[in-house]
């Protein structure tokens, strides 16, 4: 089964979640989704996975959020998701898929439950 995960190089929680990836023998398909932001229809699909809201995902330290008033109680899941496609540094990372399941990088060890 193919693991993938979303990935930003820059970022060390990211690096050490992709290297225990690779420790464990998977070979990830990486996705570095500041090049290629996934579309609203898959961040969905990645939300669900995680059991998460749209907020829950973001990075709401990041300029992006303030300076798009992201922090707006009343904007909807569509305006939030539409937010992270447009200005995919608000996501979370690293995200991590095996299957039908997803988890987030924080910590890196959390990945190992979806494996």
């Amino acid at each position: 089964m193919t693991v993938t995960i979303y990935h930003n190089p820059r970022c060390s929680k990211s690096r050490e979640t992709l290297q225990i990836l690779v420790d464990d023998g998977h070979q990830p398909t990486v996705v570095e989704y500041l090049k290629t932001p996934p579309p609203a229809k898959k961040l969905e699909e990645l939300l669900g996975m995680l059991g998460m809201e749209p907020r829950d995902l973001m990075r709401r330290k990041e300029a992006a959020y303030g300076e798009n008033g992201l922090n707006d109680p009343d904007l909807s899941r569509e305006a939030l998701i539409k937010a992270m496609v447009e200005n995919p540094i608000l996501i979370e990372r690293p995200i991590v898929v095996h299957g039908d399941r997803a988890a987030l990088g924080r910590p890196p060890e959390s990945v190992r439950d979806i494996l």
